[in-house]
């Protein structure tokens, strides 16, 4: 195979078809079939990165806690300060009188980041939380 870019052929049913237009519509007028394509397999291949044990990888994780709970600020800070050197930024945003949500940026080996995360999500007082994963960049 030379350095063109490989073209090929899907079959796929009409109306999976129709839905995958519309998704195509939906991410922009500077979107087509194949850059949508190109997306989901990018997509696919740092879900799939991310998965592997000893990656580097980088988290946001954001979490929804009532402030008032028994010393669960507390509690958070002394996990983020335990886990300094994975935890690149936090961002704290007050949502009403007594909820706050915060988002944790967080980077290193994909199995320290989610233990880093379920130890926060597992903290009495964080009502929801979710991490998400990526790549650093490096093999994109």
């Amino acid at each position: 195979m030379d350095n063109d870019l490989m073209r090929f052929s899907v079959a796929m049913p009409e109306g999976l078809l129709v839905r995958f237009d519309h998704l195509v519509a939906r991410r922009g007028l500077a979107k087509n079939r194949s850059e949508v394509i190109r997306d989901l397999v990018r997509d696919a291949l740092v879900e799939e990165e991310c998965a592997t044990p000893g990656t580097e990888v980088m988290g946001t994780l954001t979490i929804v806690f009532d402030h008032h709970a028994n010393d669960l600020q507390e509690k958070l800070h002394v996990i983020q300060h335990e886990y300094f050197e994975f935890i690149i930024c936090s961002t704290h945003v007050h949502l009403d009188q007594h909820n706050c949500l915060e988002v944790i940026v967080l980077r290193g080996e994909t199995g320290l980041v989610q233990d880093i995360a379920n130890l926060i999500l597992g903290t009495k007082g964080v009502k929801n939380g979710k991490l998400a994963l990526t790549t650093t960049g490096h093999h994109l």
